[in-house]
């Protein structure tokens, strides 16, 4: 299964992001998974990359061509793809992917994983879904989730195919069971 994985090009403050990349690296090389993602040698996404590719895994990164993102590349992988802007990079990671999951991020990770739950909510995906949650950190998203269902923007089932957890065993689980169409 090719994974697309969406995560922060920084490592965060707590200790916790870094061991949930490294658990999130360890589960797809030794399951035999491909992981996709967005290029960078830095932050969780160098992490979740080099643990890949220390098991022996295949990596793809697909990077745009934005200087201060190219300063950031990562050299090892097992295949690189140039884009020339971030949406050419978002289209091309959706459609090498089978699989996506959110670690914690900033801004792009968020406007990344945004655009995965839309198209799920929307019926243009139906791949699993993981928003890995680890201290909690997407409750905020889950809450607003919560509220555009409360307030009538959204309907419960858009989100029935995700999964937001902090728990590898479930993800993995859910991940080999997902069940296709809407």
């Amino acid at each position: 299964m090719n994974i697309a994985v969406y995560c922060g090009a920084a490592k965060g403050n707590d200790p916790a992001y870094e061991k949930a990349a490294v658990a999130i690296g360890k589960w797809i090389a030794k399951n035999g998974h491909h992981l996709i993602y967005g290029g960078g040698n830095v932050g969780l996404m160098g992490v979740v990359a080099n643990t890949v590719l220390e098991l022996g895994g295949k990596v793809t990164g697909v990077i745009p061509d934005i200087l201060f993102i190219r300063e950031q590349r990562h050299d090892g992988l097992t295949e690189i793809i140039d884009t020339h802007s971030m949406s050419e990079r978002r289209n091309k990671m959706i459609e090498l992917s089978d699989a996506f999951i959110a670690l914690p991020g900033g801004l792009g990770t968020l406007d990344e994983i945004s655009e995965i739950l839309m198209f799920i909510r929307i019926h243009e995906l139906d791949h699993p879904c993981v928003v890995y949650n680890v201290k909690n950190f997407y409750e905020p998203l889950k809450k607003m989730i919560e509220v555009m269902e409360q307030e009538g923007f959204s309907e419960k089932k858009d989100m029935d195919k995700v999964l937001f957890t902090d728990d590898i065993k479930e993800m993995g689980e859910y991940m080999n069971n997902y069940q296709t169409g809407f």
